[in-house]
C-alpha cells in the first residue's frame, strides 16, 4: 500500500521590495528579496484523498508574505525568515513545519560627488545574500549565505601531488589562474523566534565577516588546492562568529585555458595535423604558453565542484 513519505508545497518566486523611509534624515533603504515559503503537516489527505480541507492555498501563503514584510522589519532577513515560519506553525495547528528561503539582491548607494545618495542606488554585481530557514514548534534552523560572488585571482594557485594514474591526463602545475563563484554559508540553531530575535544585531556583521573572509582569504592565500583554501575559509568563519554551528563550501572550479591547448583542435577541423602546431608560434612566432602565457580561454563546462561542511568541535 503507498503512503505520502514526506510532502511540501507552497508558493516560490515570491518578488518584493521595501522601501524603509528616515523622515528626519529623508535617507531611504531599499531590500529587494525573493521569497520562497513551503509547509508541512498534515497534509497528507490532500494528496490521498483529493481533501482541501487541510490546504492553506498558496495564494493566502504569497498575501502572508507581503502582509508580514509590511508589519515587520525584513532586516536582518534572518529574523524576517523566523516571523514568516512561526507565523505559520502558530496559525494553522495542522502545519508543523515551515520551510523558507530568501533571497536578497544586492543594491548599493550611489556616491554623488563624493557622498552617498539618500534615495538612489545601483547593482553592482549578481551576488545574493540568502536565509534557509526550517521553523518548527521545536525551534528554528536558519542557513545564512552568499551565492553568487565571482571571484578570480591570476596567481597565487597551485595544484600538484594528486593521484596519477591510467585516467590522468591532467599536467601538475605550479601557478594557474583560480576563479569560481563562491555559494557559502553558516547555520544557526534557535529554541524559538525570541531567541533568534535576541540575536538579530549579529547576523548582518556575520554577513560582512564571512564575506570579508572569503574575499580576503581567497586573494592572500597561496593556495594548495581549493579544498584547503576553502576550509581556512570555514576555519575563520567558525572563529568570528562564535554563535554558528557549521560553515559551509560549494565551490565551482571555473577553468581558464591557455589558447595553445585548443587550437591543435581548431587547425585539426582544417586538416591541419596536430604535429603542425603545438602554440601560437605557428603565427609569426608568437609564445603564449608558460610563463609567456597571456591570452586564455575561458571554459564554460565541464567544470571541478568542491563542497565541504566544517562543524565546530564541541569538546573542546
Amino acid at each position: 500500500m503507498p503512503y505520502v513519505a514526506s510532502a511540501e508545497y507552497g508558493k516560490d518566486n515570491v518578488r518584493i521590495c521595501k522601501i524603509e523611509r528616515d523622515a528626519s534624515t529623508s535617507v531611504h533603504t531599499v531590500t529587494e528579496m525573493t521569497v520562497m515559503c513551503l509547509l508541512e503537516g498534515d497534509i497528507e489527505t490532500s494528496y490521498t484523498k483529493a481533501d482541501n480541507s487541510v490546504v492553506v492555498a498558496t495564494d493566502s501563503i504569497k498575501n502572508t508574505v507581503y502582509i508580514k514584510a509590511k508589519e515587520s522589519p525584513v532586516n536582518p532577513p534572518e529574523v524576517f525568515a523566523g516571523i514568516l515560519g512561526t507565523h505559520f506553525v502558530d496559525k494553522y495547528a495542522h502545519i508543523h513545519g515551515a520551510n523558507i528561503k530568501l533571497v536578497t539582491h544586492r543594491w548599493t548607494r550611489m556616491n554623488v560627488d563624493g557622498k552617498p545618495h539618500p534615495h538612489s542606488f545601483y547593482r553592482d554585481g549578481q551576488e545574493t545574500r540568502t536565509v534557509e530557514a526550517k521553523v518548527t514548534r521545536n525551534g528554528i534552523s536558519i542557513k545564512s549565505g552568499i551565492q553568487g560572488l565571482l571571484v578570480f585571482k591570476s596567481t597565487g594557485s597551485a595544484f600538484h601531488g594528486f593521484v596519477r594514474d591510467e585516467y590522468t591526463t591532467l599536467p601538475e602545475t605550479m601557478d594557474r589562474i583560480l576563479s569560481t563563484e563562491v555559494d557559502c554559508g553558516w547555520t544557526w540553531q534557535f529554541a524559538d523566534l525570541t531567541a533568534c530575535k535576541a540575536v538579530a544585531d549579529k547576523f548582518t556583521p556575520a554577513f560582512d565577516a564571512a564575506r570579508e573572509i572569503t574575499m580576503k582569504t581567497f586573494a592572500e592565500d597561496e593556495s594548495a588546492s581549493v579544498q584547503n583554501t576553502m576550509y581556512k575559509m570555514c576555519e575563520q568563519i567558525l572563529d568570528a562568529v562564535p554563535e554558528t554551528k557549521t560553515a559551509i563550501y560549494s565551490l565551482p572550479n571555473k577553468h581558464y585555458f591557455e589558447i595553445s591547448k585548443f587550437l591543435p583542435q581548431l587547425l585539426q577541423k582544417k586538416s591541419m595535423a596536430l604535429t603542425e602546431v603545438t602554440d601560437l608560434s605557428w603565427h609569426n612566432g608568437l609564445k603564449n604558453t608558460g610563463k609567456d602565457a597571456e591570452v586564455y580561454a575561458p571554459q564554460s563546462d565541464p567544470n571541478g565542484l568542491i563542497r565541504v561542511e566544517i562543524a565546530r568541535d564541541e569538546t573542546n
